[in-house]
């Protein structure tokens, strides 16, 4: 980079943009600039380490208020420590600059950044949430979807779900505090179709919903018997960003004290969506020995640990389950393979 520009940030706000940053790989989550700055002069680990990367989305516009904000979406490597390996963030912006120099709005910046090695386009799901509640942030309306969705969930006569969209339902998702949303889902929940109610599930645990939900959503999975194994991880998912992390910590343990414990699926659902409920040393041991008993999948237990050794806020308690004393003859011998 130049000797004026070291950082990302001191790139969009030279260009003369308005900027936001959002952590797009774990679960939509806005970084605000005083921790980007920090994350980019490597003063501390990225907080939302995913596969030994950090996925980042940077929606930015110029002061005179184009129409539609710009987004990159980046994914830049990390090290050992989850720290940003600078030198691929200088390569992403000495490219950008020399593709668009600091004009990085307007018709000109269309297609330049296609090619770029740290560019790449989210799964459906993921651009289906992110677009939704840009929407919101903006103010501006919600896709055409969105009202066939609404009138899906007000009208319970309504059974042809062929008909919604995978943007309506994350637009529905980013707006239950509208009208009767919260409350429509709700009396909703329990008929909707695997079809509906797993992709919704995947929009709604990008969403901070109310106490109320949570609680609700915590009664609907108690309710599941065994053979309901994706009615379980749908409650889960759908609960997972909410403020009510008690709650959601209750339901990861009645999972983990469920037969379900060792399915392949709850386990992934729980390091990627309830990692924060992992802090608590017992709920951890309780997770990480289901995982070492987990024979269905090849390598999980590893690549479970290798996941969230890498998240800083559970990197010290994942450490300590190696010094952990009278652990099972199970997890032991899965801890033993990591250094075989």
């Amino acid at each position: 980079m130049t000797a004026q520009i070291s950082t990302l940030g001191e790139l969009l706000t030279s260009a003369g943009t308005q900027w936001r940053v959002y952590d797009i790989g774990r679960r939509i989550t806005k970084i605000d600039k005083k921790q980007f700055a920090q994350i980019e002069n490597t003063h501390v680990p990225y907080p939302y380490p995913l596969g030994n990367h950090a996925f980042i989305a940077i929606q930015f516009w110029d002061n005179q208020a184009t129409l539609d904000p710009y987004v990159w979406f980046l994914k830049f490597p990390l090290d050992e420590q989850s720290k940003l390996i600078v030198a691929s963030r200088d390569h992403f912006a000495s490219m950008v600059l020399e593709a668009l120099g600091t004009q990085l709005t307007g018709e000109e910046a269309q297609g330049k950044l296609d090619n770029n090695p740290y560019v790449y386009t989210p799964n459906a799901n993921k651009l289906a949430a992110f677009n939704a509640l840009m929407k919101c942030e903006l103010k501006r309306p919600a896709s055409q979807y969105y009202e066939t969705v609404e009138h899906y969930f007000a009208n319970p006569e309504l059974q042809d779900w062929q008909n919604l969209a995978l943007q309506g339902l994350a637009d529905f998702a980013m707006r239950l505090e509208h009208g009767n949303n919260q409350a429509n889902l709700m009396s909703r929940w329990t008929s909707l179709p695997e079809q509906v109610q797993s992709p919704l599930a995947a929009m709604l645990e990008h969403v901070a919903i109310s106490t109320e939900l949570t609680e609700f959503l915590q009664a609907q999975l108690e309710k599941q018997t065994p053979e309901h194994l994706t009615g379980s991880i749908n409650c889960l998912r759908s609960m997972s960003g909410s403020h009510g992390l008690g709650l959601i910590a209750q339901s990861v343990d009645y999972l983990l004290d469920s037969e379900l414990a060792e399915q392949p699926d709850v386990l992934l659902t729980v390091a990627g969506r309830g990692w924060e409920t992992l802090t608590d040393p017992q709920r951890l041991y309780t997770f990480m020995d289901k995982a070492a008993h987990c024979t269905q999948i090849e390598g999980l237990f590893e690549s479970i640990f290798a996941d969230l050794v890498a998240i800083p806020m559970l990197r010290p308690h994942v450490l300590g389950l190696l010094r952990a004393q009278n652990r099972s003859e199970t997890l032991s011998r899965a801890i033993g393979r990591l250094f075989s």
